[in-house]
């Protein structure tokens, strides 16, 4: 395969493949089942379909625009349109990974929601994380059924398959894909011992608003009141 040095997008085709190696050597996927994509000006970048990740070079990272259409010698991974339609619907969406992460693949086969039996649930933007309804992978209902269950949401389960989440950036979505994994672990493990203490509608809405400021520098909290989200800061002293 030749290679071309003008290809468009070169960091940023390699942060998805650097992304993808990530993803399995964090145990959050296997082989090349995931998929991940980051948007651009003219659309988004796509992992290619069926190429192992340690064999991933540039080329093998797809430009698609957003009326479907690809550029390049390789297809784009088969669940493109999940990918797609995510950045159509979410503009505050600049990353996606989907992973068939063991498991939030195995309550995704339960068809099994997980609620708020700890309150990092709030990740996810919501009080619970949804299961889509299943289709075959790869179609355009199963994007219907993903959006559905995203409504006001940044992750969800997809039934009898996996889990999909998107960020701001490739590394956002990556750790929230890796937060979703192990939130679905606690919970399958906490419910062999019992049912879980499932926190009330009023203590989420409390960690919800928390959550706006989570993990922000001050320099990401600007035209923002932090009085507001009950965030409680140590006070700052001069040097």
């Amino acid at each position: 395969m030749s290679q071309h040095t003008s290809l468009k997008f070169p960091a940023l085709r390699q942060q998805v493949i650097d992304t993808c190696l990530a993803m399995n050597i964090e145990g959050i996927n296997q082989g090349t089942s995931g998929n991940v994509s980051v948007r651009t000006d003219e659309g988004f970048l796509i992992t290619a379909s069926g190429i192992p990740y340690k064999k991933m070079v540039p080329e093998h990272v797809v430009e698609m625009d957003l009326a479907g259409g690809y550029r390049g010698e390789f297809l784009p991974s088969t669940e493109w349109r999940m990918h797609l339609d995510i950045y159509s619907a979410r503009p505050e969406a600049g990353a996606v990974v989907h992973v068939h992460s063991p498991f939030a693949m195995t309550l995704a086969c339960q068809r099994r929601e997980v609620p708020a039996f700890h309150y990092m649930i709030g990740v996810t933007g919501g009080t619970h994380l949804r299961v889509a309804d299943y289709a075959e992978f790869g179609t355009k209902e199963l994007s219907v059924f993903m959006l559905k269950a995203l409504q006001e949401r940044t992750a969800c389960l997809l039934a009898n398959h996996g889990q999909i989440c998107f960020g701001s950036d490739l590394e956002s979505a990556l750790w929230l894909a890796g937060e979703i994994e192990s939130l679905c672990h606690a919970y399958w493990a906490a419910t062999l011992t019992g049912q879980p203490v499932i926190l009330s509608e009023g203590e989420m809405a409390s960690v919800l608003k928390r959550f706006k400021t989570y993990g922000k520098q001050p320099g990401d909290l600007k035209g923002i009141d932090v009085s507001a989200l009950a965030v409680f800061a140590p006070v700052k002293r001069d040097a």
